[in-house]
C-alpha cells in the first residue's frame, strides 16, 4: 500500500500511476452474492451449463458493474490519504468495460492520478483506473473516478 501524508504530495504527482492494488479472485460465489443483491441475474453470470454451451466466453463471467463495484475496495487496499479524514466517491465520468472476467479470475487496478481541484472544504480528485485480468490481453474496465477528500 503506498501511502501519502499530504494533498501537496500527491499533487506533485498528477499525470503518474500512483498505485497497483492487489489481486483479487472473482468467484461464482462473489457473483451469486453479485446477482442477488442486484436483481441481476442474466444466465451469462450464473448458469454454469448453458454458459458452457452457448457462452461465447465458455464459462460465466462476472457483470460488469461487479468489475466497477470493486474499485472502491481496490483504492483502498493500493493507496492511503494519511491527512484526509473522510474520503468519499464522488461520480464517474467515463465507464467502459472492454474485456470480460471469467469466473476463476483475478482482477486489479492500476491507479493514475489525473486532476486535482479544489472544493469547499476539501479537494476533488480525478483518478484513472485500469482494472485489469491476470493474463488479460485487454483491461476489463476502464473509468474516471471522482473522489473528494475532506482533511
Amino acid at each position: 500500500m503506498r501511502e501519502f501524508s499530504s494533498l501537496a504530495g500527491m499533487q506533485a504527482l498528477v499525470g503518474q500511476e500512483l498505485a497497483v492494488s492487489e489481486w483479487v479472485e472473482i468467484t461464482q460465489e462473489r457473483v451469486n452474492i453479485f446477482a442477488d443483491a442486484t436483481d441481476d441475474h442474466q444466465w451469462i453470470h450464473l448458469d454454469l451449463e448453458r454458459c458452457a454451451r452457448e457462452s461465447p466466453f465458455g464459462g460465466p463471467v462476472a457483470h460488469g458493474f461487479l468489475t466497477l463495484s470493486l474499485i472502491s475496495g481496490l483504492f483502498a487496499r493500493a493507496l492511503r490519504m494519511v491527512d484526509a479524514k473522510m474520503v468519499v466517491n464522488y461520480g464517474l465520468n467515463k465507464v467502459r468495460f472492454p474485456a470480460p472476467v471469467p469466473v476463476g479470475s483475478r482482477v486489479r487496478a492500476r491507479l493514475t492520478l489525473q486532476h486535482v481541484e479544489p472544493v469547499d472544504g476539501g479537494a476533488q480528485l480525478e483518478w484513472s483506473v485500469i482494472v485489469e485480468r491476470e493474463g488479460g490481453a485487454k483491461p476489463v474496465c476502464v473509468a474516471e473516478l471522482l473522489v473528494r477528500r475532506y482533511p
